[in-house]
Protein backbone atom coordinates (compact mmCIF):
# COMPACT_ATOMS: atom_id res chain seq x y z
CA UNK A 1 0.00 0.00 0.00
CA UNK A 2 3.39 2.09 0.73
CA UNK A 3 6.24 3.19 -0.88
CA UNK A 4 9.67 3.52 1.04
CA UNK A 5 8.33 6.03 2.84
CA UNK A 6 4.54 5.38 3.78
CA UNK A 7 3.03 7.73 1.26
CA UNK A 8 1.75 5.59 -1.76
CA UNK A 9 2.40 6.42 -5.32
CA UNK A 10 0.84 5.71 -8.23
CA UNK A 11 2.62 6.65 -11.07
CA UNK A 12 3.32 4.04 -14.08
CA UNK A 13 6.34 5.67 -16.00
CA UNK A 14 5.73 4.44 -19.49
CA UNK A 15 8.74 3.29 -21.53
CA UNK A 16 10.02 7.34 -23.10
CA UNK A 17 9.53 8.10 -19.15
CA UNK A 18 11.73 5.91 -17.68
CA UNK A 19 15.34 5.23 -18.24
CA UNK A 20 16.06 2.33 -15.23
CA UNK A 21 13.90 -0.15 -14.41
CA UNK A 22 12.12 0.93 -11.11
CA UNK A 23 12.94 4.40 -11.70
CA UNK A 24 10.31 7.31 -11.69
CA UNK A 25 9.41 10.20 -14.07
CA UNK A 26 12.41 12.28 -14.79
CA UNK A 27 10.04 15.64 -14.34
CA UNK A 28 10.69 15.33 -10.66
CA UNK A 29 12.55 17.17 -8.69
CA UNK A 30 16.21 15.96 -8.04
CA UNK A 31 17.54 17.26 -4.61
CA UNK A 32 21.12 15.91 -4.96
CA UNK A 33 23.20 14.67 -7.37
CA UNK A 34 23.79 11.07 -5.76
CA UNK A 35 23.64 7.99 -8.06
CA UNK A 36 22.01 4.70 -6.03
CA UNK A 37 24.97 3.06 -6.75
CA UNK A 38 27.18 5.24 -4.15
CA UNK A 39 25.26 4.22 -1.17
CA UNK A 40 25.71 0.86 -2.22
CA UNK A 41 28.81 0.73 0.20
CA UNK A 42 27.67 2.05 3.04
CA UNK A 43 26.55 0.19 6.32
CA UNK A 44 22.87 -0.57 5.02
CA UNK A 45 23.75 -0.51 1.67
CA UNK A 46 21.26 -2.44 -0.31
CA UNK A 47 18.25 -0.37 2.13
CA UNK A 48 19.64 2.89 0.77
CA UNK A 49 20.00 1.46 -2.61
CA UNK A 50 16.95 0.53 -2.36
CA UNK A 51 15.34 4.01 -1.75
CA UNK A 52 18.31 5.82 -4.24
CA UNK A 53 16.37 3.88 -6.96
CA UNK A 54 13.17 5.06 -6.57
CA UNK A 55 14.84 8.64 -5.99
CA UNK A 56 14.83 8.82 -2.14
CA UNK A 57 17.79 9.24 0.34
CA UNK A 58 17.91 8.24 3.70
CA UNK A 59 16.62 10.63 6.32
CA UNK A 60 14.92 9.09 9.76
CA UNK A 61 17.64 7.00 11.85
CA UNK A 62 15.97 6.69 15.07
CA UNK A 63 19.50 6.82 17.07
CA UNK A 64 20.81 3.80 14.86
CA UNK A 65 19.66 4.15 11.50
CA UNK A 66 17.90 0.99 10.06
CA UNK A 67 17.55 -0.14 13.91
CA UNK A 68 14.19 -2.57 13.12
CA UNK A 69 14.77 -6.10 12.33
CA UNK A 70 12.18 -8.73 11.23
CA UNK A 71 11.40 -10.09 14.95
CA UNK A 72 11.12 -5.76 16.54
CA UNK A 73 9.11 -4.69 13.33
CA UNK A 74 6.83 -7.88 13.78
CA UNK A 75 6.99 -6.96 17.37
CA UNK A 76 5.32 -3.30 16.75
CA UNK A 77 3.33 -4.25 13.77
CA UNK A 78 1.60 -7.24 16.19
CA UNK A 79 0.98 -5.12 19.15
CA UNK A 80 -0.07 -1.80 16.84
CA UNK A 81 -3.14 -4.56 15.50
CA UNK A 82 -3.36 -6.27 19.00
CA UNK A 83 -5.99 -8.58 17.18
CA UNK A 84 -7.37 -10.68 20.43
CA UNK A 85 -7.18 -7.96 22.45
CA UNK A 86 -8.91 -5.68 20.04
CA UNK A 87 -11.14 -8.01 19.38
CA UNK A 88 -12.53 -8.45 22.77
CA UNK A 89 -12.49 -4.38 23.55
CA UNK A 90 -14.50 -4.07 20.64
CA UNK A 91 -17.06 -7.23 21.79
CA UNK A 92 -19.96 -5.03 22.39
CA UNK A 93 -20.73 -4.12 18.98
CA UNK A 94 -20.24 -7.77 17.20
CA UNK A 95 -22.17 -8.98 19.94
CA UNK A 96 -25.42 -6.47 19.59
CA UNK A 97 -25.00 -7.12 15.52
CA UNK A 98 -25.11 -10.57 14.83
CA UNK A 99 -24.46 -12.19 18.16
CA UNK A 100 -22.32 -15.05 19.26
CA UNK A 101 -22.34 -16.72 15.50
CA UNK A 102 -22.10 -13.44 14.42
CA UNK A 103 -18.77 -12.75 16.33
CA UNK A 104 -16.95 -16.59 14.94
CA UNK A 105 -18.02 -16.17 11.21
CA UNK A 106 -17.45 -12.44 10.85
CA UNK A 107 -14.20 -12.91 12.44
CA UNK A 108 -13.32 -15.71 10.23
CA UNK A 109 -14.54 -13.39 7.14
CA UNK A 110 -12.03 -10.47 8.15
CA UNK A 111 -9.49 -12.64 8.86
CA UNK A 112 -9.46 -13.97 5.33
CA UNK A 113 -10.02 -10.44 4.05
CA UNK A 114 -7.52 -9.17 6.00
CA UNK A 115 -5.16 -11.77 4.53
CA UNK A 116 -5.90 -11.06 0.80
CA UNK A 117 -4.99 -7.67 1.89
CA UNK A 118 -1.44 -8.11 3.67
CA UNK A 119 -0.48 -10.25 0.14
CA UNK A 120 -1.21 -7.02 -1.38
CA UNK A 121 -0.22 -4.81 -0.03
CA UNK A 122 2.88 -7.02 0.43
CA UNK A 123 3.86 -6.91 -3.20
CA UNK A 124 2.97 -3.44 -3.48
CA UNK A 125 5.72 -2.95 -0.59
CA UNK A 126 8.49 -5.17 -1.94
CA UNK A 127 8.84 -3.64 -5.44
CA UNK A 128 8.08 -0.10 -4.70
CA UNK A 129 6.22 0.73 -7.11
CA UNK A 130 4.91 3.71 -8.83
CA UNK A 131 1.40 2.53 -10.12
CA UNK A 132 -0.78 4.68 -11.75
CA UNK A 133 -0.94 6.64 -15.19
CA UNK A 134 0.53 10.43 -15.00
CA UNK A 135 -2.21 11.86 -15.60
CA UNK A 136 -3.64 11.34 -12.38
CA UNK A 137 -0.91 9.96 -10.01
CA UNK A 138 -0.41 13.07 -8.43
CA UNK A 139 -4.29 13.37 -6.69
CA UNK A 140 -4.21 9.55 -6.19
CA UNK A 141 -1.24 9.91 -4.52
CA UNK A 142 -2.64 13.36 -2.89
CA UNK A 143 -5.76 11.93 -1.65
CA UNK A 144 -4.49 8.35 -0.49
CA UNK A 145 -2.10 10.06 1.87
CA UNK A 146 -4.91 12.23 3.25
CA UNK A 147 -7.12 9.14 3.97
CA UNK A 148 -4.19 7.21 5.37
CA UNK A 149 -3.52 9.99 7.46
CA UNK A 150 -6.70 9.99 8.95
CA UNK A 151 -6.83 6.60 9.64
CA UNK A 152 -3.93 6.58 11.44
CA UNK A 153 -4.77 9.22 13.47
CA UNK A 154 -7.65 7.56 14.32
CA UNK A 155 -6.16 4.50 15.27
CA UNK A 156 -3.96 6.50 17.61
CA UNK A 157 -7.11 8.06 19.49
CA UNK A 158 -8.73 4.66 19.24
CA UNK A 159 -6.21 2.86 21.78
CA UNK A 160 -5.99 5.47 24.01
CA UNK A 161 -9.18 5.61 23.89
CA UNK A 162 -9.92 2.06 24.95
CA UNK A 163 -7.13 2.29 27.36
CA UNK A 164 -8.58 5.22 29.47
CA UNK A 165 -12.46 3.92 29.20
CA UNK A 166 -11.40 0.31 29.86
CA UNK A 167 -9.59 1.87 33.43
CA UNK A 168 -12.87 3.06 34.07
CA UNK A 169 -14.47 -0.03 33.55
CA UNK A 170 -12.49 -1.11 36.46
CA UNK A 171 -13.24 1.59 38.55
CA UNK A 172 -16.93 0.56 38.17
CA UNK A 173 -15.68 -3.13 38.78
CA UNK A 174 -13.91 -2.33 41.94
CA UNK A 175 -15.41 0.98 43.39
CA UNK A 176 -19.39 1.01 43.49
CA UNK A 177 -19.09 4.51 44.82
CA UNK A 178 -17.36 5.92 41.65
CA UNK A 179 -19.62 8.18 39.07
CA UNK A 180 -18.43 7.36 35.76
CA UNK A 181 -18.48 10.68 33.62
CA UNK A 182 -17.49 10.76 30.06
CA UNK A 183 -14.96 13.34 30.62
CA UNK A 184 -13.07 11.19 33.28
CA UNK A 185 -12.40 8.99 29.80
CA UNK A 186 -10.95 11.83 28.26
CA UNK A 187 -8.69 12.56 30.90
CA UNK A 188 -7.54 8.93 31.09
CA UNK A 189 -6.68 9.11 27.07
CA UNK A 190 -4.69 12.27 27.53
CA UNK A 191 -2.67 10.09 29.88
CA UNK A 192 -2.17 7.91 27.59
CA UNK A 193 -1.12 9.98 24.50
CA UNK A 194 1.52 11.32 27.34
CA UNK A 195 3.17 8.31 27.87
CA UNK A 196 3.44 7.52 24.63
CA UNK A 197 4.90 10.27 23.80
CA UNK A 198 7.02 10.18 26.39
CA UNK A 199 8.46 6.82 24.59
CA UNK A 200 8.67 8.09 21.29
CA UNK A 201 10.67 10.83 22.43
CA UNK A 202 12.78 10.56 25.23
CA UNK A 203 12.88 7.22 25.25
CA UNK A 204 13.11 6.06 21.17
CA UNK A 205 16.43 4.74 21.16
CA UNK A 206 14.54 1.80 23.10
CA UNK A 207 11.42 1.52 20.97
CA UNK A 208 13.44 -1.68 19.05
CA UNK A 209 13.90 -3.40 21.86
CA UNK A 210 11.02 -2.47 23.55
CA UNK A 211 8.71 -3.81 20.48
CA UNK A 212 11.05 -7.21 20.77
CA UNK A 213 9.85 -7.22 24.69
CA UNK A 214 6.37 -6.45 23.81
CA UNK A 215 5.72 -9.00 21.12
CA UNK A 216 6.44 -11.82 23.80
CA UNK A 217 3.84 -10.07 26.58
CA UNK A 218 1.39 -10.16 23.66
CA UNK A 219 1.32 -13.31 23.40
CA UNK A 220 2.50 -14.73 26.65
CA UNK A 221 -0.60 -11.81 28.21
CA UNK A 222 -2.98 -14.18 25.34
CA UNK A 223 -2.50 -17.52 27.38
CA UNK A 224 -2.48 -15.70 30.88
CA UNK A 225 -6.43 -14.94 29.73
CA UNK A 226 -7.05 -17.79 28.30
CA UNK A 227 -6.30 -20.25 30.44
CA UNK A 228 -8.69 -19.49 33.92
CA UNK A 229 -10.63 -18.36 31.38
CA UNK A 230 -11.32 -21.65 29.89
CA UNK A 231 -10.71 -23.55 33.48
CA UNK A 232 -12.52 -21.49 35.93
CA UNK A 233 -15.80 -20.75 33.74
CA UNK A 234 -18.93 -22.91 33.08
CA UNK A 235 -19.13 -23.58 29.44
CA UNK A 236 -22.09 -23.15 26.88
CA UNK A 237 -23.16 -25.68 24.01
CA UNK A 238 -21.87 -25.67 20.87
CA UNK A 239 -25.22 -24.49 19.46
CA UNK A 240 -24.87 -21.13 21.39
CA UNK A 241 -21.89 -20.20 19.97
CA UNK A 242 -22.44 -20.97 16.38
CA UNK A 243 -26.13 -21.13 15.66
CA UNK A 244 -26.76 -18.35 17.39
CA UNK A 245 -27.31 -15.00 15.94
CA UNK A 246 -28.84 -11.78 17.60
CA UNK A 247 -30.24 -8.76 16.17
CA UNK A 248 -29.64 -6.53 19.30
CA UNK A 249 -29.76 -3.44 16.81
CA UNK A 250 -33.25 -3.94 15.85
CA UNK A 251 -32.58 -3.67 12.36
CA UNK A 252 -35.07 -6.26 11.42
CA UNK A 253 -33.18 -8.67 9.26
CA UNK A 254 -30.31 -10.82 10.78
CA UNK A 255 -28.05 -10.35 7.73
CA UNK A 256 -27.96 -6.54 7.86
CA UNK A 257 -27.16 -6.89 11.75
CA UNK A 258 -24.54 -9.39 10.98
CA UNK A 259 -22.85 -7.25 8.15
CA UNK A 260 -22.89 -3.88 10.89
CA UNK A 261 -21.32 -6.25 13.17
CA UNK A 262 -18.42 -7.26 10.85
CA UNK A 263 -16.41 -4.09 12.31
CA UNK A 264 -15.69 -6.58 15.56
CA UNK A 265 -13.38 -8.77 13.36
CA UNK A 266 -12.23 -5.51 10.79
CA UNK A 267 -10.87 -3.13 13.23
CA UNK A 268 -9.08 -6.17 15.66
CA UNK A 269 -6.80 -6.74 11.68
CA UNK A 270 -6.23 -3.04 11.02
CA UNK A 271 -2.48 -1.92 11.19
CA UNK A 272 -0.93 -5.45 9.35
CA UNK A 273 0.96 -2.22 6.95
CA UNK A 274 2.50 -0.23 9.94
CA UNK A 275 6.19 -1.79 8.81
CA UNK A 276 5.54 0.00 5.95
CA UNK A 277 5.44 3.70 7.25
CA UNK A 278 8.63 2.85 8.84
CA UNK A 279 10.91 1.26 5.95
CA UNK A 280 13.42 4.00 6.61
CA UNK A 281 14.12 2.42 9.72
CA UNK A 282 13.88 -1.35 8.59
CA UNK A 283 17.11 -3.02 7.81
CA UNK A 284 16.62 -4.95 4.12
CA UNK A 285 13.12 -3.53 4.46
CA UNK A 286 11.92 -4.90 0.59
CA UNK A 287 12.16 -8.03 2.13
CA UNK A 288 11.32 -7.54 5.85
CA UNK A 289 7.94 -5.57 5.43
CA UNK A 290 6.28 -8.26 3.25
CA UNK A 291 7.32 -10.72 5.87
CA UNK A 292 6.09 -8.65 8.93
CA UNK A 293 2.56 -8.33 7.16
CA UNK A 294 2.01 -12.06 6.41
CA UNK A 295 3.23 -12.73 10.06
CA UNK A 296 1.12 -10.39 11.91
CA UNK A 297 -2.06 -11.36 10.28
CA UNK A 298 -1.36 -15.19 10.57
CA UNK A 299 0.21 -14.67 14.51
CA UNK A 300 -3.01 -12.34 15.00
CA UNK A 301 -5.56 -14.34 13.44
CA UNK A 302 -4.56 -17.46 15.35
CA UNK A 303 -4.76 -15.96 18.92
CA UNK A 304 -7.54 -13.64 18.34
CA UNK A 305 -10.14 -16.64 16.99
CA UNK A 306 -8.82 -19.04 19.55
CA UNK A 307 -9.88 -15.93 22.30
CA UNK A 308 -13.17 -15.49 20.31
CA UNK A 309 -14.27 -19.09 21.03
CA UNK A 310 -12.74 -19.00 24.75
CA UNK A 311 -14.96 -15.98 25.24
CA UNK A 312 -17.73 -17.45 23.77
CA UNK A 313 -17.93 -20.75 25.24
CA UNK A 314 -17.11 -18.79 28.71
CA UNK A 315 -20.17 -16.60 28.23
CA UNK A 316 -23.48 -16.49 30.17
CA UNK A 317 -26.65 -15.06 28.92
CA UNK A 318 -25.73 -12.64 25.86
CA UNK A 319 -28.31 -10.12 27.80
CA UNK A 320 -26.79 -9.97 30.83
CA UNK A 321 -23.15 -9.48 29.64
CA UNK A 322 -24.32 -6.34 27.57
CA UNK A 323 -25.66 -4.85 30.65
CA UNK A 324 -22.23 -4.80 32.26
CA UNK A 325 -22.19 -1.93 33.98
CA UNK A 326 -18.24 -1.29 33.52
CA UNK A 327 -18.94 -0.72 29.30
CA UNK A 328 -17.13 -3.66 28.37
CA UNK A 329 -19.21 -7.03 28.57
CA UNK A 330 -15.16 -9.32 28.48
CA UNK A 331 -15.10 -7.57 31.90
CA UNK A 332 -18.14 -9.08 32.78
CA UNK A 333 -17.18 -12.45 31.49
CA UNK A 334 -13.97 -12.43 33.53
CA UNK A 335 -15.71 -11.32 36.45
CA UNK A 336 -18.49 -14.05 36.23
CA UNK A 337 -15.57 -16.58 35.14
CA UNK A 338 -13.07 -16.00 38.29
CA UNK A 339 -15.94 -14.99 40.75
CA UNK A 340 -14.22 -12.11 42.07
CA UNK A 341 -13.02 -8.47 41.23
CA UNK A 342 -9.24 -9.12 41.85
CA UNK A 343 -8.95 -12.10 39.15
CA UNK A 344 -11.30 -9.93 36.76
CA UNK A 345 -8.61 -6.88 37.75
CA UNK A 346 -6.20 -8.38 36.86
CA UNK A 347 -6.67 -10.09 33.62
CA UNK A 348 -8.31 -7.01 32.47
CA UNK A 349 -4.98 -5.35 33.03
CA UNK A 350 -2.96 -6.96 30.42
CA UNK A 351 -5.11 -5.60 28.61
CA UNK A 352 -4.91 -2.13 29.56
CA UNK A 353 -1.18 -2.88 29.21
CA UNK A 354 -1.75 -4.16 25.50
CA UNK A 355 -3.60 -0.89 24.44
CA UNK A 356 -0.82 1.44 25.88
CA UNK A 357 1.91 -0.49 23.77
CA UNK A 358 -0.55 -0.15 21.21
CA UNK A 359 -1.18 3.16 21.58
CA UNK A 360 3.06 3.90 21.51
CA UNK A 361 3.33 1.48 18.30
CA UNK A 362 0.71 3.85 16.92
CA UNK A 363 2.19 7.17 17.50
CA UNK A 364 5.55 6.04 16.00
CA UNK A 365 3.57 5.01 12.83
CA UNK A 366 1.03 7.63 12.87
CA UNK A 367 4.21 10.33 13.25
CA UNK A 368 6.19 9.08 10.32
CA UNK A 369 3.30 8.90 8.04
CA UNK A 370 2.41 12.43 8.59
CA UNK A 371 5.97 12.90 7.81
CA UNK A 372 6.32 10.88 4.80
CA UNK A 373 3.45 13.17 3.88
CA UNK A 374 4.63 16.53 4.71
CA UNK A 375 8.07 15.80 3.00
CA UNK A 376 5.61 15.47 -0.43
CA UNK A 377 4.07 18.61 0.55
CA UNK A 378 1.19 17.40 1.37
CA UNK A 379 -0.53 19.01 4.58
CA UNK A 380 -0.39 22.39 5.41
CA UNK A 381 2.79 23.64 7.14
CA UNK A 382 4.54 21.45 5.48
CA UNK A 383 7.98 23.52 5.81
CA UNK A 384 7.73 23.11 9.44
CA UNK A 385 6.75 19.59 9.98
CA UNK A 386 9.20 17.89 7.27
CA UNK A 387 11.62 19.24 9.89
CA UNK A 388 13.71 16.06 11.82
CA UNK A 389 16.12 17.22 14.82
CA UNK A 390 19.54 17.10 14.27
CA UNK A 391 20.55 15.02 17.79
CA UNK A 392 18.14 12.50 17.53
CA UNK A 393 17.49 12.31 13.78
CA UNK A 394 13.51 12.70 14.95
CA UNK A 395 10.55 13.82 13.07
CA UNK A 396 9.76 16.06 16.57
CA UNK A 397 7.12 18.26 14.95
CA UNK A 398 4.63 15.43 13.53
CA UNK A 399 5.04 13.44 16.93
CA UNK A 400 4.12 16.31 18.27
CA UNK A 401 0.90 17.58 15.93
CA UNK A 402 -0.19 13.94 15.89
CA UNK A 403 -0.67 13.70 19.83
CA UNK A 404 -2.27 16.96 19.42
CA UNK A 405 -4.73 15.56 17.29
CA UNK A 406 -5.64 12.48 19.35
CA UNK A 407 -6.74 15.27 22.12
CA UNK A 408 -9.04 16.93 19.81
CA UNK A 409 -10.42 13.68 18.81
CA UNK A 410 -11.03 12.92 22.50
CA UNK A 411 -13.28 15.51 22.93
CA UNK A 412 -15.61 13.54 20.60
CA UNK A 413 -16.36 11.27 24.01
CA UNK A 414 -18.05 14.30 25.83
CA UNK A 415 -20.49 14.65 23.70
CA UNK A 416 -21.19 11.55 22.15
CA UNK A 417 -22.33 7.87 23.86
CA UNK A 418 -21.37 6.10 20.56
CA UNK A 419 -17.93 7.86 20.55
CA UNK A 420 -15.72 5.04 20.29
CA UNK A 421 -18.02 3.76 17.34
CA UNK A 422 -16.89 6.66 15.18
CA UNK A 423 -13.34 6.26 16.17
CA UNK A 424 -13.36 2.68 14.70
CA UNK A 425 -15.39 3.96 11.96
CA UNK A 426 -12.60 6.24 10.88
CA UNK A 427 -9.85 3.88 11.47
CA UNK A 428 -11.75 1.21 9.28
CA UNK A 429 -12.54 3.61 6.21
CA UNK A 430 -9.41 5.57 6.10
CA UNK A 431 -7.48 2.12 5.93
CA UNK A 432 -9.72 0.39 3.74
CA UNK A 433 -9.96 3.03 1.20
CA UNK A 434 -6.42 3.65 0.77
CA UNK A 435 -5.59 0.34 0.50
CA UNK A 436 -9.11 0.11 -1.96
CA UNK A 437 -7.31 2.95 -4.28
CA UNK A 438 -3.83 1.46 -4.16
CA UNK A 439 -4.96 -2.33 -4.80
CA UNK A 440 -7.05 -0.55 -7.98
CA UNK A 441 -3.94 1.19 -9.59
CA UNK A 442 -2.27 -2.09 -9.01
CA UNK A 443 -5.16 -4.29 -10.86
CA UNK A 444 -5.13 -1.67 -13.45
CA UNK A 445 -1.20 -2.18 -13.89
CA UNK A 446 -1.19 -5.89 -13.73
CA UNK A 447 -3.95 -6.37 -16.45
CA UNK A 448 -2.56 -3.77 -19.07
CA UNK A 449 1.31 -4.13 -18.98
CA UNK A 450 3.78 -6.10 -17.77
CA UNK A 451 5.58 -5.65 -14.43
CA UNK A 452 8.83 -5.45 -12.24
CA UNK A 453 8.38 -7.04 -9.49
CA UNK A 454 10.44 -6.86 -5.97
CA UNK A 455 11.51 -10.08 -3.89
CA UNK A 456 7.84 -10.71 -2.61
CA UNK A 457 5.76 -11.14 -5.99
CA UNK A 458 1.90 -13.30 -6.22
CA UNK A 459 2.81 -14.17 -9.43
CA UNK A 460 -0.93 -15.59 -11.07
CA UNK A 461 -2.52 -15.91 -8.21
CA UNK A 462 -2.21 -11.98 -8.02
CA UNK A 463 -5.31 -10.64 -10.05
CA UNK A 464 -7.65 -13.26 -8.00
CA UNK A 465 -6.24 -12.32 -4.39
CA UNK A 466 -6.75 -8.33 -5.38
CA UNK A 467 -10.06 -8.58 -6.37
CA UNK A 468 -10.79 -10.39 -3.48
CA UNK A 469 -9.05 -7.83 -1.55
CA UNK A 470 -11.12 -5.09 -3.12
CA UNK A 471 -14.49 -6.41 -2.54
CA UNK A 472 -13.47 -6.74 1.24
CA UNK A 473 -12.46 -3.37 1.60
CA UNK A 474 -15.71 -2.44 -0.39
CA UNK A 475 -17.73 -3.98 2.21
CA UNK A 476 -15.98 -2.78 5.35
CA UNK A 477 -16.35 1.22 3.83
CA UNK A 478 -19.10 0.96 3.34
CA UNK A 479 -20.81 -0.55 6.61
CA UNK A 480 -18.18 1.13 9.06
CA UNK A 481 -20.72 4.30 8.72
CA UNK A 482 -23.67 2.84 9.77
CA UNK A 483 -24.74 3.72 13.43
CA UNK A 484 -24.75 0.68 16.17
CA UNK A 485 -28.65 0.66 16.43
CA UNK A 486 -31.54 1.73 14.12
CA UNK A 487 -33.22 5.18 14.57
CA UNK A 488 -30.47 6.67 16.74
CA UNK A 489 -30.30 10.05 18.20
CA UNK A 490 -28.16 12.94 17.62
CA UNK A 491 -25.93 11.69 20.67
CA UNK A 492 -25.77 7.79 19.36
CA UNK A 493 -25.10 8.67 15.94
CA UNK A 494 -22.18 7.34 14.58
CA UNK A 495 -20.17 10.15 13.67
CA UNK A 496 -18.02 10.15 11.80
CA UNK A 497 -19.20 9.85 7.98
CA UNK A 498 -18.68 13.55 8.95
CA UNK A 499 -15.53 13.81 10.36
CA UNK A 500 -13.71 11.48 7.19
CA UNK A 501 -16.07 13.61 4.42
CA UNK A 502 -15.14 16.69 6.17
CA UNK A 503 -11.42 16.32 6.30
CA UNK A 504 -11.23 14.92 2.30
CA UNK A 505 -13.91 18.08 1.53
CA UNK A 506 -11.26 20.43 3.49
CA UNK A 507 -8.17 18.20 1.50
CA UNK A 508 -10.02 19.09 -1.39
CA UNK A 509 -9.93 22.69 -1.03
CA UNK A 510 -6.61 22.38 0.14
CA UNK A 511 -5.44 20.81 -3.11
CA UNK A 512 -7.29 23.48 -5.31
CA UNK A 513 -6.09 26.39 -3.46
CA UNK A 514 -2.02 25.80 -3.41
CA UNK A 515 -1.97 22.06 -2.76
CA UNK A 516 -1.81 21.40 -6.72
CA UNK A 517 0.80 23.74 -7.16
CA UNK A 518 3.25 22.16 -4.88
CA UNK A 519 2.95 18.54 -4.32
CA UNK A 520 4.78 16.84 -6.56
CA UNK A 521 4.15 13.47 -5.23
CA UNK A 522 7.75 11.36 -5.55
CA UNK A 523 10.24 13.51 -5.01
CA UNK A 524 14.06 12.98 -6.16
CA UNK A 525 16.35 13.50 -3.47
CA UNK A 526 18.89 10.93 -5.59
CA UNK A 527 19.38 10.34 -9.49
CA UNK A 528 18.23 7.07 -10.03
CA UNK A 529 19.04 7.30 -13.67
CA UNK A 530 22.78 7.21 -12.65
Amino acid sequence: MAHSEGIPMFVLPSDEEANVKGSITTSHEIRDGKSPRSYENSKYGHDEAVLAKFGKKQQLKVIWQRSFGLISIIGLTCTLMITWEGTLTVFQLGLTNGGPSGLVYGFIFAWIGSALQALVMGEMASMVAILSPPWCSKFLSYMTGWVTVIAYQACLASSAFLGGTMIQGLLVLNCPSYGYQRWHGTLLLYAFVSLALLVNTWLARLLPRFESLVLVIHVVGFFCILIPLTYLAPHVSAKDVFATFVDGGEWGSQGLSFMIGLSTGMFGFIGCDAASHMAEEIESADEVIPKSMIASVGINGLLGFGMVLAILFSMGNVDEVLASPTGFPFIQVFHDATGSNAGATAMTSIIVAAMLFATIASLATASRMLWAFAREKGIPGYTVLVQVRTKSALPIYCIALTAFISTLLALINIGSTAAFNALTSLVIAGFYTSFGISACVLLHKRLTTEMTYGPFHLGRAGIPIIIGSLIYSVIGVFFSFWPGAANPTPASMNWSVVVFFGTLSLSLIYWVVHGRHVYTGPILEVDPRR
